[in-house]
């Protein structure tokens, strides 16, 4: 005797065929599935061959499939309700956080006025952290020093001495404590000019022409 299951699912797949239309009759939803594997279990019972009844457990199976089909159909539409809502959170966040500057993860340094301004990340202290400023093609062209520096983000200034590069100038971060070394990051100060959503993901436009997630962000101000 043919699954209950097997034989929805070839009615769906037998309408499914008949033309790519759709309407509020034709949208199969859990209500309708379950109507449909009601009606076809009582007639398998009422047309049973008395010497050969439905076993119990088939019975149970099929009634524990078409629980399963239906529960999923609503667990997926209330993640979908969910996804809806915490979109729209975020983009009342971001919408907040235009005309703001905001810390990310960035190594530029530009100049402005005789000076730059940019920092660093520290995972942990460290007893020394070297600033190494490069130009566009990865020279070193100076180097700022610091010690006992705690973890945290941490702020430096530039100022580009006679004849240094003005444009098109990076740094990187080196930390140390003792013989080991500490995890750092580069970080700019950027503004947020504006927010949008890129599938499905929150995108923050920057000054800079870069773009954040908000989970990119370490600071507000």
């Amino acid at each position: 005797m043919s699954s209950v299951i097997d034989t929805i699912n070839s009615n769906n797949a037998a309408k499914s065929t008949l033309g790519s239309g759709t309407s509020a009759n034709d949208t199969t939803t859990a209500a309708a599935t379950s109507d449909r594997f009601l009606k076809l279990l009582v007639a398998q019972m009422k047309n049973q061959d008395p010497l050969n009844p439905m076993d119990n457990a088939q019975v149970t199976t099929q009634m524990a499939q078409i629980n399963t089909v239906s529960g999923i159909e609503k667990l997926n539409s209330t993640i979908t309700d969910m996804s809806s809502v915490v979109t729209q959170s975020q983009m009342m966040q971001g919408a907040s956080l235009v005309g703001h500057n905001v810390v990310v993860a960035g190594n530029d340094l530009t100049v402005s006025e005789g000076k730059a301004t940019a920092g660093y990340e520290l995972a942990s202290a460290a007893d020394k952290v070297k600033v190494e400023v490069l130009t566009a093609g990865g020279t070193v062209v100076d180097t700022l020093t610091y010690t006992k520096q705690d973890a945290g983000l941490h702020a430096f200034t530039w100022e580009p001495g006679t004849g240094m590069p003005t444009t098109g100038v990076s740094f990187r971060v080196s930390a140390t404590t003792g013989d080991k070394v500490v995890t750092s990051t580069a970080i700019n100060v950027d503004s947020v000019s504006a927010v949008s959503n890129s599938g499905g993901s929150l995108q923050l436009e920057l000054g800079s022409g870069k773009t954040a997630k908000l989970s990119d962000i370490k600071a507000i101000s």
